[in-house]
């Protein structure tokens, strides 16, 4: 009996150590856990919200149907820039229209993903203008610099028919560099704004339908999809 009851008590010590071992890992999990979310806060800039992604698409989606109203076409008419060239030059009265219409909802758009950024950020109890949101708005900046100027380029130069995926390609390739500061899915649409800039580009006659895709409906997906994923 002695022996037994003994070999109980050893047994008991033993659990009791094991319980106290597998508590310790589990700290030292939740540990690892807790530096490992404060890392990825401190180089990831989080605060990016679903809903101004829905609305983007939105704006963008309003632009493409304003544009096509004061070019006067339908959307499955082709070749929608020889309406705004002759001869090289432009000859659209309405093209300055046209030209506030995308100017404006590029306006409202920034403004839009500014408002919902701050927003969320406040939320979160996050800080929006970190270092890392810094670096993360000078790797989205340069390629949209870069391709505003070769848009510029192309519009002197008389080429519209590639202005719309101009301005996809480069927009694509921004998010592309941007999205190591900022959630992965950043970098499937910057993926997939490339795809749609070179589509359009091969198939030019209908560039404003492929810029209506990338810039509105891929907008209004990515948008539902960090909704449902990260705020809901």
């Amino acid at each position: 009996m002695g022996e037994v009851k003994e070999i109980n008590i050893n047994f008991e010590i033993q659990s009791t150590f094991k319980t106290i071992e597998m508590d310790k890992n589990q700290e030292h999990l939740e540990t690892i856990r807790d530096i490992r979310s404060l890392m990825e806060r401190s180089s990831r800039f989080l605060p990016l919200s679903g809903l101004s992604g829905i609305l983007i698409g939105v704006w963008a989606l309003g632009c493409i149907a304003i544009a096509y109203a004061l070019l006067g076409i339908s959307l499955q008419d082709p070749g929608y820039y020889h309406l705004l060239m002759q001869n090289g030059q432009l000859s659209s009265a309405n093209f300055p229209l046209i030209l506030v219409d995308f100017i404006l909802v590029l306006i409202i758009s920034l403004s839009t993903g500014m408002f919902m950024a701050m927003r969320k950020a406040k939320k979160m109890k996050l800080p929006v203008w970190d270092a890392t949101a810094r670096r993360m708005l000078a790797n989205l900046a340069i390629p949209l610099v870069a391709g505003g100027l070769y848009c510029l380029i192309l519009l002197y130069r008389g080429e519209i028919a590639l202005i719309a995926p101009a301005t996809l390609l480069f927009y694509g390739l921004a998010l592309l560099n941007a999205s190591k500061y900022t959630i992965n899915e950043m970098r499937f649409l910057g993926i997939l704004e490339i795809t749609t800039g070179l589509l359009g580009a091969l198939f030019a006659d209908y560039g404003l339908l492929f810029w209506a895709l990338g810039f509105g409906s891929l907008h209004i997906v990515y948008g539902i999809l960090i909704y449902y994923k990260y705020e809901k």
